[in-house]
Order: structure tokens, then C-alpha cells, then sequence
């Protein structure tokens, strides 16, 4: 079964996604951890220079008791002009400049009521950015509020967040480019390995991986390198095994061939006399007769399946009537009251001498192994012309269908059964050569169907031989 194709470099995202993100997710976390470290610290001094020096501009303030109206505009006075901001609080809030009035939080007003020192901050949007600290000014019931402005502190924390920003992409970039390097030179093995992979599955059976190093690819190359050897050895061995049945088979049919002549010819005389034979002579005759004719049959089969191996069998394609083929076979053979052919005219080119030898064997076992109705159909299906040969017989065990084309298997383990378990066999070589597909499907106790697929405009690659995987 094919696997599904990965595209090739997905690893190596993967790896190199992973990469970014650990390292921008640290340098994000670090960026943000001293940006607020670095943010806190800046405002913890300035409130607490703020805190300090309204303490000390509290006691200032209180030269100016008692507070009169006159006293207090003296008071806001001399505060805005030595540079400082303030707001007294003697009843009506009193700003010394009213753009820096800000709006008192209930919250300090409480702080600073209850006699301790309270501050409050402006939102981070508004503009000026005020720090307010306040308290109650020493010997007196009245509120001063020292304001003072930290927009220099937001524009350097608005520095400090860009620069941290802009080193947080800068290693995100760079951690991309070190991912992708790191990520190609680890995987490169990897995919040296899959190329080699790759190469020992088209046949190039010498392909080995370069050993480097002493780490986990260089053990890895080395056992691969094993395996291939091996792979390479037992492939070897399958083939030269192959070649020693090929050229058994092909002995043999030449040897048995001018003998078993010999033999028909003498059997034909035999059955032409068999009437002048003594009765108790007559059966062991008949037995002869066709035990030669089996034996025949056999080298016929053993001379073709010899040729089929060579590589020197060639298709003569032509156009074909495919149905009146079918036809023609089931009525030659005498099987038409057995065997019902239907099917509509289709466009075929082919061989018909290896599609009537195909279909021939298909029908005959279907015959001489099926049973129940036994139908013969050809249907046109896109670019394909389809045979199937279907019969109601006993049906095939699963574990024989893988082996059914194979030659010489037998389903009858006793092989009593008629016929040298080559026809089958012949049968998917000729169909292989037409270009075609021959599979089989069978339920025991419902019945078997052959399936015979072909090119309706021939083959292929017409002329270089049957393809034969070791």
C-alpha cells in the first residue's frame, strides 16, 4: 500500500517554528519583565523625590500661618515663582497656576485628612502626566498639594518600551535565521537518508549513506548501510534464484518438447484404434491418451510462460470487436450453454491473440472450478474496456487470493484438480504485456469474479516487454 507523499522541508518549518517561538517567547518575557522592572523603579524615585520635597515645602508653608486670604495668595505666589506647582486647600481648592489644577481623588483627601503624607497619579494618557503629594501643613488644618511633572519619566519609558520592542523582533529574526540553519544542518542527514530511501526503491540497490562523526545519524547511516547490504544481498540471491527457475522452466519445455511430440503422435494413433483394443485394454488406453494430452498441454504452457520470461514476446495491436471475441471463445470451446456473454460494441485496440488466450483461460477456469450461472461481460468504463468473468461456484478462501497468480499454485491442496497451475498465471503476463490489469475477488460459498482491465487505445509501452518485480 502507497503512503501518503509528505512535502518535503515540513520538518524543517516545524523545527524552525518551534525555535522562534521558544526564543521569542523568552526574549518576550524578558523584555517585558524589565520593562516593568525598569518602569517600577523609575516611578518608586520619583515619588519618592516627590514625598521628600513636599515634606519640605510643607514646612515652608508654615511661615505663612496664619493663612488669611492675603497670606494664602502670598503663599501660592512664592511657590509658583520658585518653579514649584501646589494646591491649597483652605476650604476651596486654590491652584497656584490653573493648568496644573488637577481633580483631588477623594482617596487622598482622605489620606491627607487623617494627617499622613498621600499622592496620587494622572492617568497614563492624560497630558501633563501629574504626580500630586500632599499633607497637611504643620500648626494648621489647611492642605497643601505639591504637584509635580513626570511627562520626561513617560517619554523615557516610552523609549525604553520601543527599544526593548525593537530588540525583541531583532531576535525573533535572528532566532529564525540560527532555527533555520541549525534545523537544515540536523535534518540534512535526514533527508540524505530519504533520498537514499528513495534511490533503493527504484532499484538502485548500491546506494549507501556517507558515515561521519561518532553521534546518533552516523549510527543511524551505519545501520542503514547494513540494511542496504543485506537488502542488496537477498535481492541478489532472489534474482539469481529467479533466473535458475527461468531457465529450468525454459530446459525443460525444450527437452520434453521433441519427446512428448513423439508421444501426441502416438497417442493420436492410439485413440484412432482404441475400438480394436481388448475391453480390458481399452481403460488403461484412455488413461494414456490423455495423460499425453495433459502432458502437452503442460509443455505448451512451460514453452510459453518460457518465451513470456525472455522479454521477447511483442503485441501486434490492431482494432478488435471485443464482445464478438468473447463470443467467438465461449463458442468455439463449447461452452455456450454453460457460459452467457453479454456486453455492449466497444472501441478496443489490442492483440486479440493474447486477449483471446486471457479471456480463454479466464472462461476455462471459471469452467472447469466454478459453478451455478457463469456470465462473461465487456463494458466500456472512460478510457478502460473492462472483461469480468463471473461464476456462482464455491468460491476461493482468502488466504489463496494473494498467491492465485502465482505459478503452479493450486486452491486443491491435493492438486487433483485439472489443469498445471499455470493458466492463471499466463493470463496476468499477457495482460501485463497488453498494458492491462488483471485482479480477482471471491467469497467462499458465493462465487468468484475475474476483472480484466485494458487501455481502449492499447497499450502504452508496447514493446518493452512484461515489467517483473523481484
Amino acid at each position: 500500500m502507497a503512503g501518503r507523499a509528505v512535502p518535503p522541508g515540513r520538518l524543517r518549518r516545524r523545527l524552525t517554528i518551534a525555535f522562534v517561538l521558544v526564543a521569542g517567547v523568552s526574549a518576550g518575557l524578558l523584555a517585558g519583565g524589565t520593562g516593568l522592572l525598569l518602569r517600577q523603579s523609575w516611578l518608586d524615585a520619583s515619588l519618592h523625590q516627590a514625598a521628600a520635597d513636599a515634606r519640605y515645602q510643607l514646612v515652608l508653608a508654615g511661615q505663612f500661618l496664619p493663612l488669611t486670604d492675603q497670606r494664602s495668595t502670598e503663599l501660592l505666589t512664592s511657590f509658583e515663582g520658585s518653579g514649584r506647582h501646589v494646591v491649597l486647600v483652605d476650604g476651596p481648592a486654590r491652584p497656584s497656576h490653573p493648568s496644573y489644577a488637577p481633580t483631588l481623588g477623594t482617596q487622598l483627601r482622605a489620606t491627607v485628612a487623617d494627617g499622613q503624607l498621600g499622592y496620587q497619579r494622572s492617568a497614563p494618557a492624560e497630558r501633563p502626566r501629574l504626580l500630586v503629594v500632599g499633607g497637611r501643613i504643620p500648626g494648621s488644618t489647611a492642605e497643601l498639594y505639591v504637584i509635580t511633572v513626570e511627562d520626561d519619566i513617560a517619554a523615557d519609558l516610552g523609549q525604553l518600551r520601543t527599544a526593548l520592542l525593537a530588540g525583541w523582533v531583532l531576535v525573533v529574526l535572528l532566532a529564525a535565521g540560527v532555527g533555520h540553519l541549525l534545523a537544515r544542518r540536523t535534518l540534512e542527514p535526514v533527508g540524505r537518508a530519504s533520498r537514499a530511501a528513495r534511490a533503493l526503491t527504484e532499484g538502485l540497490l548500491a546506494t549507501r549513506l556517507p558515515v561521519r562523526g561518532r553521534d546518533e545519524f552516523s549510527v543511524w547511516a551505519a545501520s542503514f548501510n547494513e540494511m542496504a547490504e543485506a537488502l542488496e544481498s537477498k535481492i541478489a540471491a532472489l534474482s539469481a534464484a529467479q533466473a535458475r527457475e527461468r531457465r529450468f522452466t525454459a530446459d525443460v519445455a525444450h527437452e520434453l518438447r521433441t519427446p512428448v511430440t513423439a508421444l501426441v503422435a502416438a497417442a493420436s494413433l492410439l485413440r484412432e484404434h482404441l475400438d480394436q483394443l481388448p475391453d480390458d485394454a481399452r481403460p488403461a488406453a484412455r488413461l494414456l491418451v490423455g495423460d499425453v494430452v495433459r502432458l502437452r498441454r503442460l509443455v505448451e504452457d512451460l514453452m510459453e510462460i518460457s518465451r513470456l520470461d525472455a522479454g521477447r514476446e511483442r503485441p501486434t495491436v490492431e482494432p478488435v470487436d471485443a464482445p464478438a471475441l468473447l463470443r467467438g471463445i465461449v463458442a468455439a470451446r463449447g461452452w455456450s450453454e454453460r457460459v452467457l456473454v453479454c456486453g455492449d460494441p466497444v472501441a478496443l485496440r489490442t492483440d486479440p491473440r493474447r486477449l483471446e488466450r486471457v479471456l480463454a483461460n479466464l472462461v476455462a477456469n471459471a469452467v472447469e472450478h466454478g459453478g451455478g450461472e457463469i456470465r462473461a461481460t465487456v463494458s466500456g468504463v472512460g478510457p478502460l474496456v473492462v472483461f469480468e468473468v463471473t461464476d456462482q461456484g464455491p468460491g476461493i478462501a482468502a488466504e489463496h487470493l494473494p498467491r492465485l497468480f502465482d505459478r503452479f499454485h493450486k486452491v486443491d491442496p491435493s492438486r487433483s484438480a485439472p489443469g498445471s497451475g499455470l493458466g492463471l498465471a499466463i493470463a496476468r503476463e499477457h495482460a501485463a504485456l497488453l498494458g492491462g490489469v488483471l485482479s480477482a475477488y471471491s467469497e467462499p460459498g458465493v462465487g468468484s469474479r475475474f476483472r480484466l482491465e485494458l487501455p481502449a487505445l492499447g497499450p502504452t509501452r508496447p514493446h518493452e516487454g512484461v515489467p517483473r518485480p523481484v
